[in-house]
């Protein structure tokens, strides 16, 4: 049995990813900063029959995110996917000209530090196993810069370069790099854009391995 770790694991998508992804066989490594509340969500996956078990560590430490999947992978097995999309804390979605560099600092450990020590935790597993995705969730502001939310501007920016070069680094091995994006965020209840309309979408993207980016909505430009 083999392991999907969602970094950011919540009530939201997290839940329904998990809960997708269980129902593939997978073992499900719910990380999130708080213990309880990954614990109440990996209880009520295991009442529901699945193989789930929750891990905290803040995004922004790095040393304890490491520890974090090396430890889930030990308990539940080689992580074969890994999933990133930790909800952007308030501070980040500030206007650029009240945004301190300290928020940016902050929104950059978030969006870069935390994935690139995540993916390079995972990467030699799945080599080993010979296969393996890494999945990255974004908003709008991945691909679209707006200055009313600079945090995320910045650094989710970052971050998809990052994944980017990645997947340009991967595409020719078993290694599936992808990103999606979410204008506008979540919503339960759409049509597009609930949690277990996005779930099925990731599994799609997991399992066909197509493009490296797949937009939930269309992207609408916004002024500047």
């Amino acid at each position: 049995m083999t392991t999907l770790a969602i970094i950011g694991a919540g009530r939201q998508l997290g839940e329904a990813l998990a809960r997708r992804f269980g129902r593939e066989g997978f073992s499900l490594a719910l990380i999130s900063r708080n213990q309880e509340r990954v614990d109440s969500l990996a209880a009520d996956l295991a009442a529901d029959g699945f193989t789930a078990k929750g891990y905290a560590a803040n995004v922004r430490d790095p040393e304890a995110l490491v520890a974090a999947l090396d430890t889930a992978a030990q308990e539940l097995g080689p992580i074969e996917v890994l999933s990133y999309n930790p909800l952007p804390q308030k501070e980040f979605l500030r206007p650029l000209l009240e945004s301190t560099v300290y928020d940016i600092k902050a929104a950059v450990e978030f969006s870069v530090y935390g994935p690139v020590a995540a993916v390079h935790q995972v990467l030699q597993g799945m080599r080993v196993l010979g296969r393996g995705t890494i999945l990255f969730v974004n908003g709008g502001s991945a691909v679209q810069p707006v200055q009313h939310f600079a945090g995320t501007s910045i650094a989710f920016a970052a971050e998809t370069a990052y994944a980017q070069m990645l997947d340009q680094a991967l595409r020719d091995t078993d290694i599936h790099v992808a990103q999606l994006i979410i204008p506008g965020g979540i919503i339960p209840g759409s049509a597009d854009k609930d949690p277990q309309v996005l779930a099925e979408l990731l599994w799609k993207m997991h399992a066909e391995r197509g493009e490296f980016r797949t937009y939930a909505t269309e992207l609408e430009v916004q002024p500047y």
